[in-house]
């Protein structure tokens, strides 16, 4: 009887090494399944980023053409103040020639 408990107990041992064997296993299994969610949440947070880069390219050369356009609307005001800076002085000497002078007598 004592062989058969021996036995018996040599058994669990042999089943209980098999069993954490397939649970180590098993906890692998679970971590490559972890490490595929992490790579896809991965490639979806990079693909975001590649969108977000797109629309600040975008942003960006908007904002040139419209610095551009600015500067542009800058620069015919201010040549447009001058034109009417000078046509108001000319008018303004030709007003001051067309003024009477009295004579000079002599």
């Amino acid at each position: 009887m004592s062989m058969k408990v021996f036995m018996l107990g040599q058994n669990q041992v042999v089943l209980l090494d098999t069993l954490e064997q397939q649970i180590a296993k098993f906890r692998e299994c679970h971590l490559v399944l972890d490490i595929n969610a992490l790579f896809t949440e991965a490639k979806c947070y990079h693909d975001k980023l590649v969108n977000i880069r797109r629309e600040m390219v975008t942003l960006h050369e908007k904002t040139s053409r419209l610095k551009k356009r600015a500067l542009k609307l800058q620069q015919q005001r201010r040549k447009d103040e001058l034109e009417h800076e000078q046509r108001r002085e000319k008018e303004l000497e030709r007003e001051r020639q067309l003024i009477a002078k009295p004579a000079k007598l002599v």
